[in-house]
């Protein structure tokens, strides 16, 4: 038998998801928000949009991420599709899906804790969003505002202003989103710049930077 085998690597190509994961959380919170701002009611026909957009399609752009061994894409998209079914599920509870007991028993502060943790996980990744571009640190921090609000309007503190802080801040949201959405086709489809996203802030360089700046010098 001969030792000397021959091998064949094989490279699989794996499309950037961001633009899926981005067009999910637009479409879904440009929803929601229009049931914050008034300009629908009810969450019934949200559902759909959280489960499947903010929710499904952000955890196939998570996956595909990982595929890319992106750490931050992988932890965001990955987060927030979650953060969708747990708000797609809570919303079912409170429309007495689950039975009338469960909806008795629901205590909205615990939705304040839930959004009180993602606020703090929003803060940290606002800060690896400084190494992606501009348009998604925007969106992150955006995403702050939202939890500052939905945290304090389900403790009931200055609720009409912590409720208006949520809604706009969604609204912005979803406009920013689906601007990187578009980016993000756009510019790779084209293989040119046609929406600029902004460059990366350099507050932290990783050692790869650093290495480089010592070659230079």
């Amino acid at each position: 038998m001969n030792d000397h085998q021959n091998h064949t690597s094989v490279k699989v190509v794996t499309a950037d998801p961001s633009a899926l994961g981005l067009f999910g959380l637009a479409m879904v919170t440009l929803v929601a928000s229009s049931q914050k701002l008034g300009l629908t009611e009810g969450t019934a026909l949200i559902l759909p949009w959280a489960f499947f957009l903010g929710g499904l399609a952000q955890l196939i752009a998570a996956l595909m991420d990982s595929k890319h061994n992106n750490v931050f894409g992988t932890t965001a998209f990955g987060a927030f599709g979650l953060f969708w079914f747990g708000v797609g599920t809570t919303w079912l509870i409170q429309s007495g899906a689950f039975g009338e007991n469960l909806l008795a028993a629901a205590d909205p502060k615990q939705l304040g804790v839930a959004f009180a943790g993602y606020l703090i996980f929003s803060l940290f990744m606002t800060v690896g969003a400084m190494a992606t571009h501009k348009v998604l640190f925007f969106i992150f921090v955006l995403i702050d505002f939202l939890f500052i609000g939905l945290s304090l309007s389900s403790f009931n503190i200055m609720y009409e202003f912590s409720h208006m802080l949520a809604a706009i801040s969604e609204l912005l949201i979803a406009l920013l989103s689906f601007y990187g959405s578009a980016a993000a086709v756009l510019n790779i489809h084209f293989g040119q710049v046609v929406l600029p996203v902004g460059k990366p802030f350099r507050v932290f360089k990783n050692n790869n930077e650093k290495e480089n700046e010592k070659i230079a010098a």
